[in-house]
């Protein structure tokens, strides 16, 4: 009786066991539909926003998107298995993504004054020719002269990259900025940035889609800098020296001036997740890179918090605390009273981390 007792007891545990591991199961599957769901919402809400940011006739775009969400609606409401109502949603989903990568680029529009012209190179040797270079003359932000340049760097001259940060609102969102020194004097601008047509502003949710195509802006730091600095509202712009090898400095100068002449000749979308001022600055460097690259990071997203990244991995020059490194980058001030200044460049460095 002792051992049939055991064996009770022993079957008792075991079918006690598979409830809990049901019961596990079914929880583990509770959690795949409701992340499946979360997805299938996610997909389908960009979904909406392509069909209404993106049809080529705006008249249908606003019937095009409540439609959609009509259908999305309907197929909850009628359709009865769960798995069907999901599967409505991914072929929607599919049907536009398909539609949506079929839109192309192009450098043919009424671009707006400060990005009508995309900058190419031609190498010559140690030389390198750059054409269309900014260096406009501001009045105010939107009352400038344009001015359009070629000029020539000798690479062997190549000294090293700063780093120019801006913030306009958020301290979580900034814009970044390169510039290359050649010489003891001489720097040159880098920007990549959206090319907006005549009209056109900059919407954060708008460059989810395709709505702008990519520009390397190469400029004078007198035109891309000081409109941050002197003549926009309300932006803070910070300038950090990079520890870097001239070699290195080099090789990332020429993969930019790589991208700029792909750009110049076949254009591409700008895209504020994947194709940003942000993480193309990642993939020039990454590129040229000669051991592993740095890991993945969320603060290469959100770039606000950029510089404390870069201080954390020893990148910025300066045996500071952050903080004060931080307060010491900021130029504004410096970048107002040199103004005009020929010598802009090097009075909004004086003072900081070299």
């Amino acid at each position: 009786m002792a051992v049939v007792g055991i064996g009770i007891r022993g079957m008792s545990a075991n079918l006690s066991l598979t409830g809990r591991d049901s019961s596990l199961i079914r929880g583990l599957c509770a959690a795949g539909a409701t992340l499946a769901w979360l997805v299938l919402f996610a997909v389908s809400a960009w979904a909406v926003g392509a069909l209404y940011f993106d049809l080529p006739f705006p008249s249908a775009r606003a019937p095009a998107a409540i439609g959609y969400v009509t259908l999305l609606v309907a197929a909850l409401i009628v359709v009865k298995e769960r798995w069907r109502k999901a599967g409505v949603w991914l072929v929607g989903f599919v049907l536009v993504l398909a539609w949506w990568v079929t839109l192309r680029p192009s450098n043919d529009r009424a671009w707006q004054p400060d990005v009508a012209q995309t900058a190419w190179a031609q190498l010559d040797g140690e030389h390198a020719t750059i054409h269309n270079v900014r260096n406009f003359d501001y009045r105010t932000e939107d009352d400038y002269v344009p001015r359009w340049e070629t000029r020539t760097f000798d690479l062997a001259q190549m000294r090293g990259v700063d780093l120019f940060v801006t913030y306009w609102g958020s301290p979580w969102i900034a814009h970044p900025i390169v510039s290359f020194q050649f010489g003891d004097t001489d720097h040159l601008a880098i920007s990549i940035e959206t090319r907006k047509v005549l009209g056109q502003t900059y919407s954060a949710i708008r460059g989810f889609f395709r709505q702008y195509e990519l520009i390397y802006i190469i400029a004078d730091e007198r035109d891309v800098v000081r409109l941050r600095t002197n003549y926009r509202q309300g932006e803070d712009v910070y300038l950090y020296h990079i520890r870097m090898a001239p070699q290195r400095a080099r090789a990332i100068f020429l993969d930019y001036v790589r991208s700029a002449n792909a750009l110049h000749q076949a254009p591409t979308f700008y895209n504020a997740l994947t194709t940003n001022c942000t993480t193309d600055i990642r993939v020039h460097t990454v590129a040229t890179a000669s051991g592993a690259p740095p890991p993945w990071d969320w603060r290469i997203l959100v770039n606000g918090k950029g510089d404390e990244l870069l201080y954390e991995r020893g990148t910025l020059a300066g045996d500071l605390p952050f903080a004060e490194l931080k307060r010491r980058a900021w130029i504004n001030v410096a970048a107002r009273a040199a103004d005009h200044a020929s010598d802009f460049s090097q009075r909004i460095r004086e003072g900081r981390s070299q």
